[in-house]
């Protein structure tokens, strides 16, 4: 399957784990080394406005620190996001586990990787594209409870680990992946079910 966006990622690992599952084009930050590598970041930002972007990082603390400050360098160009789930484990390479203790990117399977690119709203050269629709809003996520409340954090990550989402995605990132994924009355009726 091609994938139209550029999907931005890690490190090297990473790269290899998503071409194994897709074809495009992808470029490493090379952890926050992007930073400080303006020519990089200037090859994402043209890359990024020719045909999109696709940021998917690892679900770890740098991860979604990287994801942050790249949304913010890259004003004006199309991004969506891809997030793969919280899995305790290592990658085979590695002796040890991240200091979190979660794989990453590298140590997904190609079917995880394909489901985040579905849902962060990927176009597949097939012709396979998953809209957003916008339909769930901030105050629907408040009228669920899953803001504005004493235990909205805890609802959260209930609703995080039903859907096999990061445990630090922000609230608004979350209405983006729910409007990706589900309609407004699939995330009520999960809702209830859940809580």
């Amino acid at each position: 399957m091609r994938v139209r966006e550029t999907i931005v990622c890690e490190g090297r690992y990473d790269k290899n784990t998503i071409l194994q599952a897709v074809d495009a084009t992808v470029v490493e930050t090379r952890g926050f080394g992007v930073f400080t590598d303006k020519e990089r970041l200037e090859l994402i930002r043209k890359l990024g406005e020719k045909n999109g972007l696709i940021i998917l990082t690892d679900p770890d603390g740098a991860g979604f620190l990287i994801r942050a400050r790249l949304k913010s360098r890259l004003n004006g160009v199309e991004i969506k996001e891809a997030y793969v789930p919280d899995i305790l484990g290592k990658e085979r390479r590695k002796p040890s586990p991240s200091k979190e203790g979660k794989l990453g990117v590298e140590g997904m399977e190609k079917g995880v990787i394909i489901e985040a690119l579905r849902r962060a709203g990927a176009t597949f050269d097939d012709g396979e594209k998953t809209e957003k629709t916008a339909e769930i809003t901030k105050a629907d996520l408040y009228d669920l409870g899953l803001t504005g409340r004493s235990d909205s954090s805890a609802r959260r990550a209930l609703l995080l680990r039903e859907l096999q989402l990061p445990e630090r995605m922000t609230a608004n990132a979350l209405m983006d992946v729910l409007n990706a994924i589900m309609t407004k009355s699939e995330l009520i009726e999960l809702s209830e079910r859940l809580f």
